[in-house]
């Protein structure tokens, strides 16, 4: 498809793209087939696709794979497809919102989901966190992000990019840039650059299984409290979280851990954060 035909395309069945749902479909098609190669499926490999869009990316992961769930909020997309019938038979085609949809469901019986997503930007950051909430489910996610949000992923301790995001995914997986995309490879064109990163979750990264058992759900409070209220210190940000009723006793509990209760969170590693919510639980 080129932008041209994909204007066409859309003025023929009456749709456009909507601005609400952020949607650039991706036109280019040596960029789709490249990403599907850096996927890595095999030919026995079900894979969830996030965003069908007008099928860039679902007919070579297809090819690449035994089945395709599409997943496509934009009932106009839907239509198009059921109209044209121009997916290929392994293609499962869904009417719906990635951010509410059950996980589990899609689950093979032994197997984890395999994700590949051109996301509408307004969603990458609650679509992070629902896989970071499913990740015993999951095997990868191939993912389009702004080069924005893809840095803040892959940010150090000490920089602006760094904040919960970051923590919490590295409590999980392993993030690797793929691949850079150009805005001329989306209709309509993006006023940002995307890229592509492949979040790996099994088998789990070698500094996760390096970290002591923690509960993660006082964890995730634990690092979503410091980066909530980044310019303040610790001591200040965790005890407006109330997750110890005494700032007293808090400032104690966060030297406990071997950190300044006048740190901020932005100087914190991963390995930090999960002592500190495990010193703090205790």
């Amino acid at each position: 498809m080129t932008h041209e035909k994909t204007r066409i395309l859309l003025k023929r069945k009456g749709l456009a793209p909507n601005k609400k749902l952020g949607q650039n479909f991706l036109v280019h098609e040596h960029t789709s087939r490249r990403i599907v190669e850096l996927a890595g499926l095999t030919p026995d490999d079900q894979v969830i696709e996030v965003g069908v869009g007008l099928g860039a990316l679902t007919k070579p992961l297809a090819a690449a794979s035994a089945k395709v769930i599409g997943l496509e909020l934009d009932s106009g997309i839907i239509r198009l497809h059921q109209e044209q019938k121009d997916l290929p038979a392994n293609v499962e085609l869904r009417h719906a919102d990635v951010l509410k949809v059950d996980f589990a469901e899609l689950v093979i019986p032994g197997q984890r989901l395999k994700i590949v997503a051109n996301l509408p930007y307004s969603i990458s950051t609650p679509f992070l966190f629902r896989l970071i909430d499913h990740a015993d489910l999951m095997d990868f996610a191939v993912v389009m992000l702004q080069k924005e949000v893809a840095h803040r992923l892959l940010a150090h301790p000490g920089t602006k990019e760094y904040g919960s995001p970051t923590v919490m995914l590295a409590s999980c997986a392993n993030v690797r840039l793929l691949l850079k995309v150009h805005p001329n490879d989306f209709h309509p064109r993006p006023k940002i650059d995307s890229v592509v990163v492949r979040i790996e979750f099994h088998p789990q990264p070698e500094r996760v299984q390096s970290l002591p058992h923690f509960d993660r759900k006082f964890f995730s409070r634990v690092v979503h409290a410091a980066f909530g209220q980044r310019r303040k210190t610790l001591l200040n940000a965790l005890d407006n979280a109330t997750l110890v009723f005494d700032k007293k006793e808090l400032a104690q509990r966060i030297e406990a851990a071997g950190i300044s209760p006048s740190a901020r969170a932005e100087t914190l590693t991963l390995e930090n954060f999960v002592q500190l919510s495990r010193t703090i639980m205790s």
